[in-house]
């Protein structure tokens, strides 16, 4: 019998068959499309069908349902690989979606998708995602074939974009609370938020080349010492304009950011590349020469 199932063993190369955290092999029923009948076959196929479903049970209910809420800052393996669903839509579908403007106007993250968002964020797959997109401006920048009057602007949001505020959504669902100005302004007041390492290389890159970064935020004109400080505590240094929003301001984000754009066209400025988490960040004309939208599934401003 030991004979006959390693030869089984032999002739069934073992295949993943279910990706993802929960990981299954299984071989094909045939050999060149013939069944193998013989009872020490079915024998062995009937281990092999044990296995198999002993392997499913070792599988996590939240890797086949659903991916559990992560602790806050906590790397996982496997992030953002974990498939939870809102309303029978996958949670990575759902993110897909929103990165491609087809989602919007949402208010929160849907409540089973955050431990999903969670992993996304913390691990590497939102770096990556972030890297590739930087990779692409950061080529870009280098066609650039600058005037050599110092016109050249590049224009960055903070939040997300320049600055991280994980540690702040991770300590409050990952986006699936309403949002809290309150809690959220008083984090900003801290000075805490993390450079984000990617937007960071191509800061210092449009630097080196003679490009002037024009950070254009919506934080508000009474957070501007604060926001100084933790850019420069960060490594952010060297910029033209740091532009804020001006207390009393009822209009949308996009009206706001695209008039600022304006205003820096208007000045002679020629607006190279333009750098947000929100499609608020590069829409509305002047968008600039060259746009480019970094992953968020935390929040949407309209």
């Amino acid at each position: 019998m030991t004979a006959e199932l390693n030869h089984f063993a032999m002739m069934f190369a073992p295949r993943t068959v279910v990706g993802r955290d929960c990981v299954i092999h299984s071989a094909d029923d045939t050999i060149d499309g013939t069944l193998r009948a013989a009872p020490t076959m079915a024998m062995a196929r009937m281990l092999l069908l044990l296995v198999t479903m002993a392997l499913l049970g070792s599988c996590s209910a939240s890797e086949l349902t659903g991916a559990p809420v992560i602790h806050p800052l906590r790397q996982l393996l496997g992030s953002g690989r974990v498939l939870a669903s809102r309303g029978g839509v996958p949670c990575d579908s759902w993110m897909l979606g929103v990165e491609a403007h087809n989602v919007r106007d949402w208010k929160t993250v849907p409540a089973n998708c955050e431990g999903y968002v969670g992993h996304y964020m913390l691990g590497s797959h939102y770096r990556r995602d972030s890297k590739v997109v930087v990779d692409e401006a950061f080529a870009y920048a280098e066609t650039l074939k600058l005037a050599g009057k110092g016109k050249e602007v590049w224009v960055f949001d903070i939040d997300e974009t320049t600055l991280s505020n994980l540690p702040y959504y991770a300590k409050h669902g990952f986006g699936t609370k309403p949002f809290n100005a309150t809690s959220f302004n008083a984090y900003v007041l801290e000075g805490s938020a993390l450079a984000l390492p990617e937007t960071k290389r191509l800061y210092k890159k449009l630097l080196s080349i003679g490009v002037k970064p024009v950070l254009l935020t919506g934080r508000t004109e009474d957070q501007r010492a604060i926001t100084i400080a933790n850019l420069l505590h960060q490594g952010f240094s060297g910029w033209m304009n740091l532009l804020l929003k001006q207390p009393g301001f009822k209009g949308s984000a996009i009206a706001y950011k695209s008039g600022e754009r304006q205003k820096l066209q208007d000045a002679g400025y020629v607006i190279v590349g333009n750098i947000g988490d929100q499609w608020s960040d590069i829409l509305g004309a002047p968008e600039g020469t060259r746009t480019f939208k970094l992953p968020d599934p935390m929040y949407y401003i309209g």
